[in-house]
């Protein structure tokens, strides 16, 4: 069993709160904006990092992480990238993909809206954290965590930090 911490849109900012949620998992994912690399290696320092790079990130994150990452997990086939929609608003790249060859679990980031949904047409449970950074409009403050055990998600936890300052 895995036990994943997931976030995104951290526009080179985490928020000391963050840490005490990273003590239980396994992994750390991050689907994008990261900012800088201070940021993923700070996480690194606490847990193994898989990330995706996302539209405000420079060379310095796109020269670690790829656009979009393939990658099987507890025998749940991933696939991360920022910029991807969701559920019936896929963007084409990401839809093209899903069509050819559809994954278990889909994870994105980018709108900053924390989005659970699970995908009829596709048989797939999309996933993305909202915002765990201070820049852009939402209100609060979001990571998910949640466990893959031999092929199965659960244990899904909504995390709040609170008001963005």
């Amino acid at each position: 069993m895995q036990r994943i911490a997931l976030l995104s849109d951290t526009h080179n900012y985490l928020d000391p709160k963050i840490f005490k949620y990273f003590e239980s998992c396994d992994q750390i994912w991050h689907a994008g904006d990261i900012g800088t690399s201070a940021i993923t290696d700070k996480l690194s320092k606490i847990k193994p990092v898989k990330a995706v790079y996302g539209n405000i990130d420079g060379q310095d994150i796109r020269k670690i992480y790829p656009k979009q990452q393939r990658f099987m997990c507890e025998n749940v086939d991933v696939f991360m990238t920022h910029i991807g929609g969701y559920p019936n608003h896929y963007s084409p790249d990401v839809l093209s993909e899903i069509k050819r060859n559809p994954p278990k679990l889909f994870v994105s980031g980018h709108s900053h809206i924390l989005k659970v949904m699970f995908d009829e047409k596709y048989k797939l449970l999309h996933i993305n954290p909202g915002s765990a950074g201070i820049h852009g409009f939402h209100k609060v403050i979001t990571l998910v965590r949640f466990s893959i055990d031999i092929g199965q998600i659960k244990d899904l936890e909504v995390i709040e930090l609170g008001q963005k300052q």
